[in-house]
Protein backbone atom coordinates (compact mmCIF):
# COMPACT_ATOMS: atom_id res chain seq x y z
CA UNK A 1 0.00 0.00 0.00
CA UNK A 2 1.88 3.48 -0.99
CA UNK A 3 0.28 6.16 1.29
CA UNK A 4 0.18 9.85 0.62
CA UNK A 5 3.18 10.71 2.56
CA UNK A 6 5.07 8.43 0.13
CA UNK A 7 3.53 10.21 -2.63
CA UNK A 8 2.93 13.52 -1.71
CA UNK A 9 5.23 16.95 -2.18
CA UNK A 10 6.59 17.75 0.93
CA UNK A 11 6.97 21.72 2.12
CA UNK A 12 5.04 23.12 -0.54
CA UNK A 13 5.28 26.96 -1.55
CA UNK A 14 2.48 28.61 1.06
CA UNK A 15 1.18 32.47 0.75
CA UNK A 16 0.02 33.95 4.18
CA UNK A 17 -3.53 35.18 4.00
CA UNK A 18 -2.62 39.00 3.80
CA UNK A 19 -0.38 37.97 0.48
CA UNK A 20 -1.25 40.37 -2.00
CA UNK A 21 -3.28 38.79 -5.09
CA UNK A 22 -0.42 40.54 -7.48
CA UNK A 23 2.23 38.34 -5.67
CA UNK A 24 0.05 35.07 -6.07
CA UNK A 25 -0.52 35.88 -9.64
CA UNK A 26 3.54 36.09 -10.11
CA UNK A 27 4.19 32.47 -8.01
CA UNK A 28 1.42 30.93 -10.17
CA UNK A 29 2.99 31.67 -12.87
CA UNK A 30 6.65 31.61 -12.30
CA UNK A 31 6.87 28.24 -11.02
CA UNK A 32 3.88 26.65 -12.77
CA UNK A 33 1.75 26.21 -9.93
CA UNK A 34 -1.92 25.22 -9.99
CA UNK A 35 -2.41 25.73 -7.00
CA UNK A 36 -0.68 27.26 -3.79
CA UNK A 37 -2.07 26.60 0.29
CA UNK A 38 -3.06 29.90 2.23
CA UNK A 39 -1.68 30.03 5.92
CA UNK A 40 -1.54 32.34 9.02
CA UNK A 41 1.39 30.99 10.41
CA UNK A 42 1.73 27.49 9.37
CA UNK A 43 -1.93 26.74 9.64
CA UNK A 44 -4.13 26.16 6.80
CA UNK A 45 -6.49 28.48 5.59
CA UNK A 46 -7.76 28.07 2.02
CA UNK A 47 -5.99 27.54 -1.44
CA UNK A 48 -6.03 29.82 -4.48
CA UNK A 49 -5.53 28.20 -7.94
CA UNK A 50 -4.88 29.42 -11.18
CA UNK A 51 -8.65 29.01 -11.88
CA UNK A 52 -9.53 32.16 -8.86
CA UNK A 53 -6.68 34.13 -10.31
CA UNK A 54 -7.88 34.02 -13.98
CA UNK A 55 -11.73 35.67 -12.51
CA UNK A 56 -9.05 38.81 -10.54
CA UNK A 57 -8.82 41.82 -12.92
CA UNK A 58 -6.36 44.56 -12.75
CA UNK A 59 -8.66 46.66 -11.06
CA UNK A 60 -9.20 44.32 -7.91
CA UNK A 61 -4.88 43.50 -7.22
CA UNK A 62 -4.67 45.46 -4.34
CA UNK A 63 -6.42 42.76 -2.02
CA UNK A 64 -5.09 40.04 -0.52
CA UNK A 65 -5.14 36.30 -0.38
CA UNK A 66 -7.73 36.09 2.05
CA UNK A 67 -10.17 37.87 -0.12
CA UNK A 68 -10.01 34.91 -2.95
CA UNK A 69 -9.37 31.92 -1.65
CA UNK A 70 -11.55 29.13 -1.11
CA UNK A 71 -11.79 26.14 1.39
CA UNK A 72 -10.24 23.32 0.11
CA UNK A 73 -12.87 20.52 -0.95
CA UNK A 74 -10.52 17.47 0.08
CA UNK A 75 -7.74 17.67 2.80
CA UNK A 76 -5.61 14.63 3.43
CA UNK A 77 -3.22 13.79 6.04
CA UNK A 78 0.19 11.32 4.73
CA UNK A 79 -1.53 8.21 6.15
CA UNK A 80 -4.21 8.15 3.55
CA UNK A 81 -3.83 5.48 0.99
CA UNK A 82 -3.28 7.22 -2.50
CA UNK A 83 -6.63 5.11 -3.86
CA UNK A 84 -9.04 6.07 -1.47
CA UNK A 85 -7.44 10.15 -1.71
CA UNK A 86 -7.09 9.92 -5.64
CA UNK A 87 -11.04 9.20 -5.99
CA UNK A 88 -11.93 11.96 -3.39
CA UNK A 89 -10.15 14.10 -5.86
CA UNK A 90 -11.74 12.82 -8.80
CA UNK A 91 -15.44 12.57 -7.44
CA UNK A 92 -14.40 16.70 -5.84
CA UNK A 93 -13.62 17.52 -9.47
CA UNK A 94 -10.35 18.86 -8.32
CA UNK A 95 -6.25 18.40 -9.54
CA UNK A 96 -4.34 18.23 -5.85
CA UNK A 97 -5.65 18.57 -2.28
CA UNK A 98 -2.97 19.79 0.71
CA UNK A 99 -1.69 17.64 3.09
CA UNK A 100 -1.41 18.87 6.66
CA UNK A 101 -0.56 16.97 9.76
CA UNK A 102 -3.06 14.97 11.60
CA UNK A 103 -7.00 15.88 11.43
CA UNK A 104 -6.08 17.93 14.86
CA UNK A 105 -2.94 19.80 13.54
CA UNK A 106 -3.30 21.57 10.28
CA UNK A 107 -0.14 22.66 9.77
CA UNK A 108 0.84 22.52 6.06
CA UNK A 109 2.97 19.85 5.21
CA UNK A 110 2.49 18.82 1.42
CA UNK A 111 0.45 18.98 -1.54
CA UNK A 112 -0.66 15.40 -3.26
CA UNK A 113 -1.97 15.80 -7.29
CA UNK A 114 -3.42 13.81 -9.41
CA UNK A 115 -0.28 14.04 -11.22
CA UNK A 116 1.89 12.61 -8.45
CA UNK A 117 -0.44 9.68 -7.70
CA UNK A 118 -0.54 8.86 -11.78
CA UNK A 119 3.53 8.82 -11.66
CA UNK A 120 3.04 6.76 -8.90
CA UNK A 121 0.95 4.06 -10.60
CA UNK A 122 3.50 4.30 -13.94
CA UNK A 123 6.15 3.26 -11.70
CA UNK A 124 4.50 0.53 -9.77
CA UNK A 125 3.52 -0.41 -13.21
CA UNK A 126 0.13 -0.92 -11.87
CA UNK A 127 -2.55 -2.19 -14.09
CA UNK A 128 -5.62 -0.11 -15.17
CA UNK A 129 -8.92 -1.36 -14.90
CA UNK A 130 -9.91 0.03 -18.42
CA UNK A 131 -7.47 -0.44 -20.84
CA UNK A 132 -8.22 1.59 -23.69
CA UNK A 133 -8.28 5.28 -24.11
CA UNK A 134 -11.27 5.07 -26.33
CA UNK A 135 -13.50 4.25 -23.02
CA UNK A 136 -12.46 6.70 -20.80
CA UNK A 137 -12.55 9.43 -23.89
CA UNK A 138 -15.03 12.99 -23.64
CA UNK A 139 -16.51 12.84 -27.11
CA UNK A 140 -18.11 16.32 -27.06
CA UNK A 141 -15.42 18.52 -26.59
CA UNK A 142 -14.61 22.51 -25.92
CA UNK A 143 -12.68 23.98 -28.99
CA UNK A 144 -11.25 27.19 -29.82
CA UNK A 145 -10.10 28.76 -32.98
CA UNK A 146 -5.94 29.20 -34.23
CA UNK A 147 -7.53 33.01 -34.49
CA UNK A 148 -9.74 33.64 -31.65
CA UNK A 149 -8.47 36.38 -29.21
CA UNK A 150 -7.03 35.18 -26.21
CA UNK A 151 -10.03 36.66 -24.23
CA UNK A 152 -12.44 34.57 -25.53
CA UNK A 153 -10.99 31.99 -25.09
CA UNK A 154 -9.99 33.07 -21.35
CA UNK A 155 -14.02 33.99 -20.85
CA UNK A 156 -14.87 29.97 -22.69
CA UNK A 157 -12.56 28.52 -19.44
CA UNK A 158 -14.19 30.32 -16.99
CA UNK A 159 -17.21 29.27 -18.33
CA UNK A 160 -16.49 26.10 -18.86
CA UNK A 161 -13.91 25.11 -16.23
CA UNK A 162 -12.03 23.36 -18.31
CA UNK A 163 -8.53 24.31 -17.75
CA UNK A 164 -7.21 23.20 -22.19
CA UNK A 165 -9.23 23.59 -25.18
CA UNK A 166 -7.63 21.87 -28.79
CA UNK A 167 -7.26 24.66 -31.29
CA UNK A 168 -8.83 24.10 -34.60
CA UNK A 169 -8.17 25.14 -38.18
CA UNK A 170 -9.98 24.55 -41.05
CA UNK A 171 -11.67 22.22 -38.97
CA UNK A 172 -8.23 20.01 -38.07
CA UNK A 173 -6.89 19.87 -34.22
CA UNK A 174 -3.49 21.57 -34.66
CA UNK A 175 -2.34 22.83 -31.17
CA UNK A 176 -3.70 23.05 -27.45
CA UNK A 177 -3.72 26.00 -25.26
CA UNK A 178 -4.45 25.85 -21.62
CA UNK A 179 -5.07 28.06 -18.64
CA UNK A 180 -1.33 27.64 -17.79
CA UNK A 181 -0.40 29.46 -21.21
CA UNK A 182 -2.70 32.19 -21.26
CA UNK A 183 -1.73 33.09 -17.36
CA UNK A 184 2.31 33.16 -18.67
CA UNK A 185 1.64 35.05 -21.53
CA UNK A 186 0.14 37.85 -19.63
CA UNK A 187 -1.80 39.85 -22.68
CA UNK A 188 -5.77 38.88 -22.01
CA UNK A 189 -5.75 40.94 -18.86
CA UNK A 190 -4.39 43.73 -21.38
CA UNK A 191 -6.48 43.15 -24.09
CA UNK A 192 -9.59 42.66 -21.64
CA UNK A 193 -8.94 45.77 -19.54
CA UNK A 194 -6.15 48.25 -20.93
CA UNK A 195 -8.06 47.75 -24.28
CA UNK A 196 -5.32 47.14 -26.93
CA UNK A 197 -6.08 47.78 -30.62
CA UNK A 198 -5.29 44.28 -31.73
CA UNK A 199 -5.64 41.57 -28.95
CA UNK A 200 -3.44 38.57 -29.21
CA UNK A 201 -4.90 35.82 -30.85
CA UNK A 202 -4.23 31.87 -29.82
CA UNK A 203 -2.46 31.33 -32.06
CA UNK A 204 0.45 33.27 -30.83
CA UNK A 205 -0.02 31.25 -27.09
CA UNK A 206 -0.75 27.82 -28.01
CA UNK A 207 1.61 24.50 -28.02
CA UNK A 208 2.04 23.26 -31.60
CA UNK A 209 2.40 20.49 -32.33
CA UNK A 210 0.40 18.33 -29.88
CA UNK A 211 1.17 15.29 -28.30
CA UNK A 212 -2.05 13.52 -29.30
CA UNK A 213 -2.96 10.09 -28.77
CA UNK A 214 -5.41 7.33 -30.70
CA UNK A 215 -8.81 5.96 -29.09
CA UNK A 216 -7.38 2.38 -29.66
CA UNK A 217 -4.14 2.69 -27.76
CA UNK A 218 -3.88 1.43 -24.13
CA UNK A 219 -4.11 3.46 -21.36
CA UNK A 220 -1.18 2.87 -19.61
CA UNK A 221 0.51 4.75 -22.95
CA UNK A 222 -1.91 7.73 -22.06
CA UNK A 223 -0.73 7.57 -18.41
CA UNK A 224 3.31 7.49 -19.86
CA UNK A 225 2.66 10.29 -22.32
CA UNK A 226 1.03 12.37 -19.10
CA UNK A 227 3.80 11.86 -17.29
CA UNK A 228 6.85 12.05 -19.75
CA UNK A 229 5.41 15.79 -20.94
CA UNK A 230 4.14 16.53 -17.65
CA UNK A 231 0.63 17.31 -19.12
CA UNK A 232 -2.96 17.52 -18.16
CA UNK A 233 -4.94 16.34 -20.92
CA UNK A 234 -4.45 14.29 -24.52
CA UNK A 235 -6.43 15.16 -27.71
CA UNK A 236 -7.66 11.58 -29.09
CA UNK A 237 -7.61 11.75 -32.81
CA UNK A 238 -8.00 9.99 -35.87
CA UNK A 239 -6.06 10.29 -39.29
CA UNK A 240 -3.10 12.26 -37.31
CA UNK A 241 0.00 13.43 -39.26
CA UNK A 242 2.60 12.74 -37.07
CA UNK A 243 5.61 14.64 -36.84
CA UNK A 244 8.86 11.90 -38.22
CA UNK A 245 11.52 13.35 -35.39
CA UNK A 246 9.01 13.27 -32.64
CA UNK A 247 6.21 10.87 -33.34
CA UNK A 248 4.17 11.67 -30.34
CA UNK A 249 3.29 14.73 -31.94
CA UNK A 250 0.69 15.42 -35.11
CA UNK A 251 1.08 18.42 -37.32
CA UNK A 252 -2.91 17.92 -37.57
CA UNK A 253 -5.56 15.44 -37.15
CA UNK A 254 -9.76 14.70 -36.91
CA UNK A 255 -10.23 15.41 -33.55
CA UNK A 256 -12.48 12.99 -31.61
CA UNK A 257 -12.11 13.87 -28.10
CA UNK A 258 -10.11 14.57 -25.07
CA UNK A 259 -8.89 12.57 -21.74
CA UNK A 260 -7.37 14.13 -19.14
CA UNK A 261 -5.08 12.89 -16.29
CA UNK A 262 -8.06 12.83 -14.24
CA UNK A 263 -10.06 10.40 -17.04
CA UNK A 264 -7.08 8.08 -17.31
CA UNK A 265 -6.42 7.97 -13.20
CA UNK A 266 -9.89 6.85 -12.78
CA UNK A 267 -9.48 4.24 -15.04
CA UNK A 268 -6.82 2.50 -12.98
CA UNK A 269 -9.00 3.40 -9.41
CA UNK A 270 -12.74 3.40 -10.19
Amino acid sequence: MNNVGDVMTPNPVTVSVNTSVTKVRSILRDESFRCVPVVSGKHLEGTITRGDMMRISATKSNIEARGIMEHPKVITTPEVDINEIGKQIINADIIQAPVVKSEDDMTVVGMISVADILENLVDREVKPKKRNVGESTTRNVVTCNYDDPLSKVWDKMDDTGYSGLPVLKKKKMIGMITRKDIINSGHVRLSKEVGVKKPTKVESVMKTPPVAITEDKDIKEAAKLMVKYNIGRLPVVDHPVHIKKEPERVREAELVGIITREDVLGSYIN
